[in-house]
């Protein structure tokens, strides 16, 4: 499976674990970058690895800096609406569908005989009906004109005959578990940020507010382009617009901090759940602006687990790993450096790529949008991501000093016969090599996470923090051997 970051083509990945993606970028789409060298060390940031793509990834990063859906793009990360809001209108309702008579003769004699008159009927039962008729219809009048009394005298001198709102009992008060509610608490603490590199070269991506200090987390494919002497601009929701620096970036978590200039002291950090906690089918609620479209809210489900996701900044070597929060809230390019929601409005992740059909995107530009696969950075690693970053301005990760094949495969991670220029594959003194790995081993599992390929073992590692003790089972020989190490680790992208 092969992956992009948004905005640019991807380097291949393996087909269960993750697959290389191009780090988005401001400029047109670019294409697909070379295989890299087929090996590199875990202390190093792996370069891409070559094979034939069957899927691609990209980044949800940035979208183009004019935001235009009609202008092309970087190829990119979520696709124009996963799920559509235009339920078609309800029918009208249905149109109520809505003789007595006396004989009289000659007498029997002959003429003569005297006229009986008939008996006349008792008048008893038809004075009784007349008389009820009457009663009914003055009662009917006075309740009709009861009642017309009443209701013009709370018509209060209209003639309208609708119904609002307030008079069917209704509200318009949204509860804070509701999608509005949590929307309504987040969005004054989100971010548009637009990046911009010295050449004016940039595109537009998306942050949250991290402390009352005026600290952003986004991601590092975000802000890439104005790292070196470029400018940064970080937009509310209000429109209150404030110039940014970074504060330290790191390419293989692809997470980033900025913070705001002369930033104001009402500053709300969004709260920060515990990803580790989270299950598949929760409730997700994505913020971002996609292809430019700020303050766009999204929703949906974790759709998956610890998947592996692996892509890279275009240039074919700076890759980024991560064991992602997979869901299927539509994501698109723009949302990268969102923040990712539960039901509660708690950030459980950080919207960073998306898997991305290549048939193009909104209004007919190239970049690809949503099709219901966006991936995430837990929030328990970007928390710890981001404090070392403001503390000291540079990553950490941890580490097993060995290198492993990139190549795609299912049998596992290989550590390489020879490490990236010519260095040793198992560092001398690291973990692996006290724990007595050696080249030519194939790591299986790490702790109880199988392991199918070298990128899925690196995205897993860097889920830990140095210092962290982890059980490693591999093959050599045939035969299964497990082994306990503690991990290391390394400062620095370099």
């Amino acid at each position: 499976m092969s992956t992009e970051n948004e905005g640019t083509a991807v380097p291949p990945a393996p087909s269960a674990p993750p697959v290389p993606v191009d780090s988005p970028a401001a400029s047109p789409q670019a294409s697909a970058p070379e295989s890299g060298a087929p090996t590199t060390p875990l202390p190093t940031t792996p370069p891409h690895a070559p094979g034939a793509a069957e899927q691609e990834l990209v980044h949800a990063g940035q979208a183009p800096a004019y935001a235009s859906a009609s202008a092309g793009g970087p190829q990119g990360g979520t696709a124009p609406g996963q799920a559509p809001d235009g339920s078609w209108p309800p029918p009208p309702p249905a149109t109520p569908t809505y003789a007595d008579s006396g004989s009289g003769g000659a007498g029997a004699g002959g003429w003569g005989a005297s006229y009986q008159q008939p008996t006349p009927k008792s008048g008893r039962g038809r004075g009784g009906l007349m008389a009820a008729v009457l009663i009914a219809a003055l009662v009917a009048g006075g309740l009709g004109g009861g009642l017309g009394y009443v209701l013009a005298k709370n018509d209060d001198n209209t003639s309208s005959t609708t119904v609002s709102a307030s008079d069917s009992g209704g509200s318009v008060k949204r509860e804070a578990g509701t999608v509005a509610g949590v929307a309504a608490t987040a969005l004054p603490s989100t971010v548009t940020i637009q990046a911009e590199s010295s050449s004016g070269e940039g595109g537009t991506g998306t942050g949250f507010v991290f402390d009352t200090e005026g600290h952003i987390v986004t991601n590092n494919h975000v802000v890439a382009d104005a790292v070196d002497g470029g400018k940064l601009t970080a937009t509310f929701p209000s429109g209150k617009k404030y110039d940014a620096e970074v504060v330290g970036h790191a390419q293989g978590y692809d997470v980033a901090v900025i913070k705001l200039k002369n930033a104001p002291s009402d500053l709300k950090p969004l709260t920060l759940g515990d990803s580790d906690k989270v299950a598949v089918g929760d409730s997700t609620i994505a913020i971002g602006a996609p292809f430019g479209l700020s303050n766009t809210v999204t929703t949906g489900i974790i759709s998956a687990k610890n998947r592996p996701v692996a892509s890279s900044d275009g240039s074919g070597s700076n890759a980024s790993y991560m064991s992602a929060l997979q869901t299927d809230a539509s994501i698109n390019p723009g949302n990268s450096g969102g923040p990712l929601l539960d039901a509660q409005g708690n950030v459980i992740g950080i919207n960073s790529a998306i898997q991305s059909s290549s048939n193009g995107g909104l209004g007919g530009t190239s970049q690809s949008g949503s099709i219901g696969l966006g991936f995430a950075i837990p929030i328990n690693q970007a928390r710890y991501v981001a404090q070392q970053l403001i503390k000291t301005g540079k990553p950490v990760y941890a580490k097993i000093g060995a290198s492993v094949s990139l190549e795609d495969s299912t049998g596992g991670a290989k550590i390489t016969e020879q490490g990236a220029s010519g260095s040793d594959a198992v560092e001398a003194g690291g973990p692996a090599a006290k724990a007595g790995l050696k080249p030519g081993d194939v790591i299986t599992k790490l702790d109880d996470r199988v392991i199918d390929s070298g990128p899925t073992l690196i995205g897993e590692i860097w889920t830990h923090q140095p210092g962290d003790k982890v059980k490693i089972t591999y093959e050599r020989d045939g035969k299964t051997n497990t082994v306990d190490l503690t991990l290391a680790s390394r400062e620095g992208d370099s």
